[in-house]
């Protein structure tokens, strides 16, 4: 008798075993019989030689026919559902035909057994330390179909699921070639589970209706964050991005509000609820993967259609508003900030920037006070990611471009000038109160804190270093110079100190990192083009100028008071 011959033999006596067993009762026996299977079908799959091996096919196909005969009894299709799943998805990574047996069998115990059984069978098997995505494609397409056939206290078993698929797809991401088509099919799975989610959510109404739609949300996002950090194949990822995009609208979930930021929080305090956070810590990416639906839409005309939305519409809106404006400038920092995304998504998004940008200027905001000192925070590290992009961008093509979007940096500079200037002004206007003492901060203060001289500091002291590049970055240095002026005499007339502008190591600290740097790096670029009369250098001449200029205001004020303080 053949090798061959042997294992399929011994494959139909274990089963018959274990059918036996479990007719008659006999537990102790029937659970022996069970590990001789799942060892027997394991040394099968560890095999080396598995994909090549037409007789572990065979015998995976003998299990798939056992399994779908109509006479089998429901007691052992049962007992098996428990380890049977695990032990073949093992195969399914050899080829297509294996996870084809592999699924079959899976499949067979769905529509056998009870889906309140099968849903806690297949998440285990899904907990695996495995990292081959072709051994939970069988798992996940289980999954996707075993949901539709929950008939009872469907957002309590889904929030148990959702977090499983999430930790899945972190699982075998790090581990797996970017086009690898085994990855692709576990993405396209896992888009199914998303799909059937929302079959199920149109099945229930009110609150429930509610945190399920929020939870599938957070599900889309963070496998729309995965998909474009381990596929850098634009062909391969608009597909599968189209079919998330068009799950959007159900969730109410619009490009304004996710590139904004606001849709985010809304989903998450809809799931939360009452149910703490527990569940909420696996979707870390769902803000870096709002942003990427986003520049998708930017890219393609099609995701954008399947998202129910036009993009010249969310570009002209963000463009109208400063306050969403700022917001999506502070999503952005997602993008740039990440080191697995390809240099081609930062490109888009850079691009993307450019469109909300264009036109802006600080003098056009006239309109009410905007209560925006909170996205400052976000904004500086959105300029931080950008000098970043610059610095290790591969292409000059693209540093280019992004240099460009980082002169924004004026611009949001000047915005927070006028708005500190604002708020002093209404402090001024409405106050009857004694003067301050000198450390106490304004009530309500939005813009005068510490962090107009983080935004300060970020421009005059750049990389952790300093000082800027000059003539390049003029602009944003002249404005950061002016703020620091403005704070600095504002301050002094007030005699507050709700920056900490006046506190002797600030002084310090501006006058040693800060000022006397650029003062020599201004005074040798001047120095070295004054007598040259080509047009590059009078224009860096006229550039520095007034750049000069406030740089030795704001050296004398802080000259007068180091002196004072002491």
């Amino acid at each position: 008798m053949s090798t061959e011959t042997h294992q399929l033999e011994l494959l139909r006596q274990t089963l018959s075993s274990c059918s036996n067993s479990i007719e008659l009762g006999d537990h102790r026996n029937s659970e022996a019989r069970i590990s001789e299977l799942v060892q027997f079908l394991n040394s099968i799959s560890d095999s080396d030689d598995i994909d090549s091996n037409a007789n572990a096919l065979e015998l995976l196909s003998e299990l798939d026919t056992y399994i779908s005969s109509p006479t089998l009894d429901q007691e052992v299709a049962d007992a098996l559902s428990f380890e049977l799943p695990k032990v073949v998805a093992k195969f399914s990574g050899a080829s297509s035909k294996f996870l084809e047996v592999a699924e079959s069998v899976i499949d067979q115990f769905i529509l056998r057994c009870s889906p309140r059984d099968m849903l806690p069978i297949l998440c285990e098997a899904l907990d695996s330390s495995i990292s081959n995505p072709g051994y939970f494609a069988p798992l996940l397409s289980g999954l996707a179909k075993v949901i539709l056939y929950v008939q009872r206290r469907h957002f309590e078993q889904l929030k148990e699921v959702v977090p499983v698929v999430v930790n899945v797809l972190k699982a075998v991401s790090s581990e797996s070639d970017n086009e690898d088509t085994d990855f692709v099919n576990l993405f396209s799975r896992t888009i199914s589970i998303a799909t059937n989610i929302q079959t199920v959510c149109k099945k229930l109404d009110g609150r429930v209706n509610d945190k399920l739609r929020a939870l599938l949300g957070l599900l889309v996002l963070q496998i729309m964050a995965f998909v474009s950090i381990d596929l850098k194949n634009k062909a391969v990822v608009l597909p599968l991005v189209q079919q998330l995009s068009n799950i959007f609208p159900y969730c109410g979930l619009s490009f304004l509000s996710l590139i904004s930021g606001s849709d985010i929080d809304r989903i998450v305090n809809t799931f939360l609820d009452d149910d703490g956070d527990y569940y909420i810590r696996c979707f870390s990416d769902v803000q870096l993967g709002a942003s990427l639906s986003v520049i998708w839409g930017h890219i393609s005309s099609k995701v954008a259609g399947a998202a129910g939305e036009d993009m010249t519409l969310v570009k002209n809106e963000l463009r109208a508003g400063r306050d969403k404006r700022w917001q999506a400038v502070g999503m952005l920092k997602d993008i740039f900030s990440s080191f697995n995304l390809s240099w081609e998504l930062k490109k888009y998004a850079v691009d993307f920037l450019h469109c909300i940008m264009r036109g802006d200027k600080p003098g056009n905001y006239n309109d009410a006070h905007v209560e925006g000192s909170c996205h400052f925070p976000s904004l500086l590290a959105s300029c931080q990611a950008l000098e970043k992009t610059i610095i290790y961008a591969p292409e000059g093509a693209l540093r280019k471009d992004t240099f460009a979007a980082l002169k924004m940096t004026a611009v949001l500079i000047g915005c927070f000038k006028d708005e500190m200037h604002k708020e002093s002004c209404q402090r001024i206007a409405s106050s009857n109160e004694p003067v301050r003492n000198e450390n106490e901060a304004p009530q309500n203060s939005n813009f005068w804190s510490s962090s107009v001289l983080e935004l300060v500091e970020l421009v005059l002291r750049p990389h952790k270093g300093g000082p800027p590049a000059l003539p390049e970055h003029g602009d944003e240095v002249l404005s950061a110079l002016n703020l620091y002026r403005f704070v600095l005499l504002t301050e002094s007339a007030a005699k507050t100190n709700s920056t900490g502008v006046l506190s002797k190591s600030s002084l310090q600290k501006a006058y040693n990192e800060w000022l006397l740097p650029l003062r020599t790096l201004v005074t040798g670029i001047i120095t070295e083009n004054k007598d040259d009369y080509d047009q590059f250098a009078m224009d860096t001449v006229c550039a520095l100028n007034p750049v000069e200029l406030v740089l030795y205001r704001c050296l004398e004020l802080v000259e007068e008071k180091l002196r004072n303080s002491t």
